[in-house]
């Protein structure tokens, strides 16, 4: 069974403007897919509908047997088990590191306190920030708020991780250190959906490259194949603006 499966997805703005055109995809238990595409594709808005921060009017998204956009479903419980990691950090300011990791553990998943920072520290310890717990996020790099980021998505113990640009806003000195924890998650059998424009890592990781354009998924390839012998002209394109960087 998928872990998360995405069937004839669409969404408008407005009644004018289609951001989704009849999207599937699926994504199996420990398969890592890279989502790329040039700028306003609808990338960021395809993934953001896995955990319904984004809402379709058409098609059907399951995660792990749960029917995402089925009015039923509890969203706060999903969105728990589905982390995310988006460009900007999104850090808590006014509360330190371990707070962060912390508070979701407690409020949404009813855990004590000292598990809670059990849990915590030894996801810091995995993304190498032991020494920082204590601090504010404004007193770290951005590489380290991510990994921060990172860190307090995967304290949830989610069965899939989504992650929307999460180098994008970095400086290049900084990709790295958050990419290397990325690399680390998908070498042990974590579920991921990246949204990205580090091909490096595509190539490194992923099993599946979907390529999208204009709202559409173009191609859903192999990896291999997908930068060996892209089939369309507008990944080939795309590639070769990429590529030559």
């Amino acid at each position: 069974m998928s872990m998360i499966s995405m069937r004839n997805v669409s969404k408008w703005y407005g009644p004018q403007f289609q951001v989704l055109k009849d999207c599937s995809v699926e994504v199996e238990k420990g398969e890592v897919i890279v989502v790329c595409g040039p700028s306003g594709s609808g990338k960021s808005t395809l993934i953001k509908t896995v955990n319904a921060l984004e809402t379709i009017q058409n098609g059907e998204i399951v995660v792990d047997g749960v029917t995402v956009n089925a009015s039923k479903t509890n969203l706060p419980k999903l969105r728990a088990r589905v982390g995310m990691v988006f460009q900007h950090f999104e850090l808590f300011p006014h509360l330190s590191i371990i707070q962060n990791l912390c508070l979701g553990q407690e409020k949404v998943l009813g855990r004590g306190h000292d598990e809670a920072v059990a849990k915590a520290e030894a996801l810091l310890k995995r993304v190498g920030l032991s020494a920082h717990a204590q601090k504010f996020p404004g007193q770290l790099s951005g590489g380290q708020q991510q990994r921060v980021a990172i860190a307090r998505a995967l304290v949830m113990d989610p069965v899939c991780m989504l992650f929307d640009e999460p180098t994008s806003a970095l400086d290049p000195e900084m990709i790295t250190e958050v990419l290397d924890v990325m690399v680390e998650l998908a070498r042990e059998g974590m579920t991921m959906m990246v949204v990205t424009h580090e091909m490096g890592f595509a190539r490194k990781v992923a099993h599946r490259v979907v390529f999208m354009d204009q709202g559409e998924i173009v191609e859903d390839a192999l990896k291999e194949d997908f930068f060996g012998t892209p089939r369309s002209e507008r990944a080939r394109n795309f590639l070769s603006k990429i590529l030559s960087h």
